[in-house]
C-alpha cells in the first residue's frame, strides 16, 4: 500500500495546529490568564494561546456532540412516550503519566461549564478506584500501581454504569497523592451532572487488558467521546523527571507525604531515582497497557516541547 493510500484509509482526520485553531470559529474566550494559571499542572506550560488554539475548538466540537446526543435522547423519549431522564454525557481522557491529562481535564471542565447552556460538569479521576495500599501490599502489587491489576475495575465499571443509567446520586472514592493511597471514608458524591469527565490511565482499556479478571463490560463501553493525550517517549520521561524534582522541593517536604524520604535526596540522586521509577514502572505500564489503547480514542492530541499540542487526530 502506498503512503497516499494509507493516508486515505486512516480512520482519523489529521490537523496541524493552525488548521485546528481555525475551527474555533470565533468562540469567545471565557477564561482569564489567572484562571488558566490555576488550572495547569506543576510541571506544565499552559498559555492563553494554547487554550484559544487547542481547547476552544475542542470545546466547540464537544458542544456539537453533546447537543446531538441530547437530540437523540429526545427522539428515544418521543418513541417510548416517556418523560426525559437526565443521562450524563461521558468524556474520557487517557494517556501516560506526566503527559498532562489532569490539566486537559481541568481546562475542558472549565470551558464546557461556561458554554451558554450552563451545563454542570463533574471531573473524576480513576486513581480513586485503585485498590487501597493494604490490598496492593497483600497482593505484592505496590510496584504495579496504575497497571490493570491494581484497579478495582468492578467498582469503577459499576460507578460509570450507574452514572450512565441516570442514577440520581453516585459515590466515587477519592485518591490522595500526598498519602499515596485511597482516602478512607473520603468518597465524593456525584449527583447527575450534565457532563462527566473521567480522567485516568485505564479509561480506554477493554477485555484484552484484564485477562486476570475477566468481565464483559468496561468503562469504554459507557464513554461517549474519548481523548488520548500523546507525546514522544523522550519528552514523557523528561517531564516525569522534572515533575519529580519539583515535588522533591515541594510536596515531598511535607512530613505527611508518603514520599517524604525523597526530599532528602541530592539532585543527582533524585534524577537517578526518577529515571529508575520511570523505566521500571511508568514506561513499562505505558508500553504494555496504555499506548496500545491510543487508537481506540475519538481524538488524539499529540504534544511537542513545552506541552504544546502540535497535531490533532479526530476519528472520522
Amino acid at each position: 500500500m502506498s503512503k497516499k493510500d494509507s493516508l486515505l484509509t486512516t480512520p482519523y482526520l489529521q490537523f496541524d495546529r493552525n488548521q485546528w485553531a481555525a475551527l474555533r470559529n470565533s468562540v469567545p474566550m471565557t477564561l482569564t490568564e489567572e484562571e488558566i494559571a490555576r488550572l495547569k499542572g506543576i510541571n506544565e506550560d499552559l498559555s492563553l494561546e494554547e487554550v484559544a488554539e487547542i481547547y476552544l475548538p475542542l470545546s466547540r466540537l464537544l458542544d456539537f456532540y453533546i447537543s446531538s446526543n441530547l437530540r437523540r435522547q429526545a427522539v428515544l423519549e418521543q418513541f417510548l412516550g416517556t418523560d426525559g431522564q437526565k443521562i450524563p454525557y461521558i468524556i474520557s481522557i487517557a494517556g501516560s503519566v506526566a503527559v498532562g491529562k489532569s490539566t486537559t481535564a481541568r481546562v475542558l471542565q472549565a470551558l464546557l461549564s461556561r458554554w451558554p447552556e450552563r451545563r454542570r460538569v463533574e471531573l473524576i479521576t480513576t486513581d480513586g478506584f485503585l485498590h487501597p495500599n493494604a490490598v496492593l501490599k497483600e497482593r505484592d502489587l505496590m510496584k504495579k500501581k496504575g497497571f490493570p491489576q491494581s484497579y478495582d475495575m468492578h467498582r469503577l465499571v459499576n460507578f460509570v454504569s450507574d452514572i450512565k443509567s441516570g442514577v440520581s446520586q453516585v459515590t466515587a472514592p477519592v485518591y490522595s497523592h500526598l498519602i499515596y493511597d485511597v482516602v478512607p471514608d473520603g468518597d465524593k458524591i456525584v449527583q447527575q451532572p450534565d457532563i462527566l469527565i473521567l480522567e485516568g490511565l485505564n479509561v480506554l482499556q477493554s477485555g484484552m487488558d484484564y485477562p486476570h479478571d475477566p468481565h464483559h463490560v468496561f468503562v469504554s463501553d459507557f464513554v461517549d467521546f474519548s481523548i488520548y493525550v500523546d507525546a514522544p517517549e523522550a519528552l514523557l520521561e523528561n517531564w516525569y523527571i522534572n515533575r519529580f524534582l519539583k515535588f522533591r522541593q515541594g510536596a515531598f517536604t511535607d512530613p505527611d507525604s508518603y514520599f517524604h524520604h525523597y526530599a532528602k535526596l541530592t539532585e543527582d540522586e533524585a534524577v537517578n531515582t526518577a529515571q529508575k521509577l520511570w523505566k521500571e514502572i511508568n514506561w513499562l505500564n505505558l508500553k504494555q497497557n496504555i499506548l496500545p489503547t491510543r487508537e481506540r480514542a475519538s481524538l488524539i492530541l499529540t504534544k511537542s516541547a513545552n506541552h504544546a499540542v502540535e497535531c490533532i487526530r479526530l476519528r472520522k
